[in-house]
């Protein structure tokens, strides 16, 4: 009986050693945010302030988003997502990565 009680203590052990190393691995994994959340992220790229794109664009910075805001005030609202290419650092990889985030009204 005594070396049963010892299998169960060490079954036990076992289990919770299980349980304590999952929980430490659920904390250090990274949390993404949920897929629908990322698309819902969008600017007006017609209306917002450099700061604004430049939190919502993916791979445009601060001077970037700038040279939209000057360009929009120099030239007037964009009228296709495709006019951004006349932005001088935006290219095509920038709108690829960028055309779900951007609206224009």
């Amino acid at each position: 009986m005594t070396t049963r009680i010892l299998s169960q203590v060490r079954m036990v052990a076992m289990l919770v050693a299980l349980l304590w190393t999952w929980q430490g691995v659920q904390a250090q994994a990274p949390q993404s945010p949920p897929a629908a959340a990322e698309s819902t992220l969008q600017v007006n790229i017609n209306q917002a302030d450099a700061e604004t794109i430049a939190d919502v664009l993916v791979g445009v910075g601060l001077t970037r988003a700038q040279a939209i805001v000057e360009y929009r005030e120099q030239h007037g609202p964009f009228q296709s997502v495709d006019d951004l290419i006349e932005v001088k650092g935006i290219g095509e990889a920038t709108l690829r990565s960028n055309r779900d985030r951007i609206r224009l009204e």
